[in-house]
């Protein structure tokens, strides 16, 4: 889950799953569901997808969906969703349709999902529909967006510190800069802030359920997906086929326990962010330091002198940027570098040995885009502040904020300082969402979820995974041993043939499995993924 920040790379970022394994556990049945609650009504009329080539010869499909504004006022105001899919390739046993959410908040499924559908297991692929959709206030659907053209975004974005503010000077250019933003939010369209919550998008997704079809929801969500799916699992309860969550949020830190009263803490802290980012950048110069510098260019030859060579480049880019790299800044594509861990990892080595002999680096490239209408949509800040900071309560005093990141400085370093002000903007957001799921989390589902967690995640931390599997009603937790924002984007066979399965019919892994990657950080050769488990499993399955 990227700050509110949050580069277009890092958006992009997220990706990836491959593979298939047996095991026995609880089967999908289909059609013979048990009712487990009740749902919201029906918002309007289901809207009509018109589905067309994305574009001209290229293999995803491209439609628009007509929704309510306000789901509880069907007869008002209507936005667009943009959505693409990709059909079944094996169409004789297809299954039905998958929908997929990268995460963000602010994360356009147009984009992603095309991006990284080849890093789905391919029996998925061969057996689902696989459908994603910018969720309402984002991309290429209806969006919030707070300027008047391009170059007056580029003008105020340039116009703040980079990565987070350092100094008293600094801090009041970032607080003002995000309260100039609230105040071009609320002249623009209040209206559509106040209803771009995930409960707004949980709704949005029944409806495309029904859209296509299907009887029954299958979905996979990562990041802030999986917020949107628990809430999706707490309002439908009834609909849910098979429905991944990985790298989860905790749902009780999101709410701030379900309380409006003004929090102590800011979204990313109370969710433990900066502490699983620190642990994962320590990860990150420990196993760094144990290789040469032909396999990490910033090895200093060892952990502990890797991590004192880390503590002393920061020391001197605060002192002294080189170039346009300053401290907060390198921090920042440091946190947003260890999400993917190959080739990200690498390439942060590379540029923090290339910022330690006093050369700007190259930023990080990004994926090639796909073969969709708007590959390049704006993704500007105030689209993922809209979603966070109408549904997650945050500090509302822009100055408790030095204070807060201090202490999180303490308990996480760098990474502390970073994960605090990822959500300042929220301060002074001008806008509360209408409609908020603030709980309760356990209503039984038709079918239980599979919660994926992985124990070095700079974003979401296995805790909260653990936290999301106590917190719904049927829930299995799956271990991902391993590194990096998500297992979809971080492979681990193991992982994906055990979702891929989950997905096609419903087998669940045996209670305590733990995978690891298929390929270690700095590895020079990719062995064979293995499993763990604590009632049975396969070990050393070929990836």
């Amino acid at each position: 889950m990227p700050p509110i920040r949050g580069s277009r790379a890092g958006r992009r970022r997220h990706a990836a799953v491959v593979a298939a394994l047996v095991t026995c556990s609880t089967a999908l049945t289909g059609q013979d569901l048990a009712v487990a609650g009740g749902a919201p009504a029906p918002s309007g009329p289901v809207p009509r997808l018109e589905w067309n080539p994305c574009v001209r010869g290229g293999e995803f499909d491209c439609a628009t969906a007509k929704v309510p504004l306000d789901h509880d006022d069907p007869g008002g105001r209507t936005i667009e969703l943009a959505v693409v899919k990709r059909k079944a390739t094996d169409p004789g046993r297809r299954i039905g349709t998958l929908f997929f959410n990268p995460g963000g908040p602010g994360g356009p499924g147009t984009v992603q999902m095309p991006q990284n559908y080849e890093k789905f297991p391919r029996e998925v692929r061969e057996r689902f529909d696989i459908v994603s959709w910018d969720p309402r206030g984002i991309g290429s659907s209806t969006a919030v967006d707070c300027f008047a053209n391009p170059e007056e975004a580029a003008a105020w974005n340039a116009g703040k510190p980079a990565g987070f503010p350092v100094g008293e000077k600094e801090r009041e250019a970032f607080t003002a800069a995000y309260e100039d933003l609230a105040r071009r939010c609320e002249r623009r369209d209040p209206e559509l802030l106040r209803h771009v919550s995930t409960t707004d998008s949980a709704r949005d997704l029944d409806l495309l359920r029904r859209a296509v079809g299907e009887p029954h929801l299958t979905y996979q969500g990562i990041s802030y997906g999986t917020i949107l799916g628990a809430t999706y699992a707490n309002l439908f309860p009834d609909k849910v086929r098979a429905m991944v969550l990985d790298s989860n949020i905790d749902p009780e830190a999101w709410t701030n326990h379900a309380s409006d009263d003004d929090p102590r803490l800011p979204t990313f802290l109370r969710m433990g962010s900066d502490r699983t980012a620190a642990a994962t950048l320590d990860r990150f110069l420990t196993l760094c330091g144990s290789t040469t510098t032909a396999r990490c260019a910033f090895s200093a030859g060892s952990p502990k002198a890797t991590r004192t060579k880390f503590d002393q480049l920061m020391q001197r880019l605060r002192k002294q940027p080189v170039g346009a790299w300053t401290y907060a800044g390198t921090v920042a594509d440091a946190v947003n570098s260890l999400y993917v861990v190959h080739p990200g990892w690498t390439h942060l080595a590379g540029r923090l040995q290339d910022l330690w002999r006093g050369r700007a680096p190259e930023p990080a490239p990004l994926p090639p885009p796909p073969a969709v209408p708007h590959p390049d949509p704006y993704l500007g800040e105030e689209q993922a502040a809209a979603v966070l900071c109408g549904d997650s309560p945050n500090p509302r005093d822009p100055q408790v904020y030095h204070g807060l990141e201090e202490a999180a400085a303490a308990r996480a370093g760098d990474a502390g300082r970073f994960w605090t002000w990822a959500a300042e903007g929220c301060a002074t957001w001008p806008a509360v969402a209408a409609d908020r799921y603030t709980g309760p989390w356990d209503k039984p589902t038709a079918h239980p979820v599979l919660v994926v967690g992985t124990t070095y995640d700079p974003s979401t931390p296995y805790t909260n995974a653990q936290a999301m599997a106590e917190k719904l009603a049927d829930a299995r937790l799956l271990t991902h041993d391993g590194y990096g924002h998500t297992a979809l984007i971080n492979p681990s066979s193991c992982v994906n043939t055990h979702t891929g399965r989950y997905l096609v019919d419903g087998t669940l892994p045996p209670a305590g499995t733990t995978c690891g990657p298929d390929t270690p950080p700095f590895s020079p050769s990719k062995p064979s993924g293995g499993i763990a488990t604590g009632g049975g499993g396969t070990a050393g399955i070929a990836s």
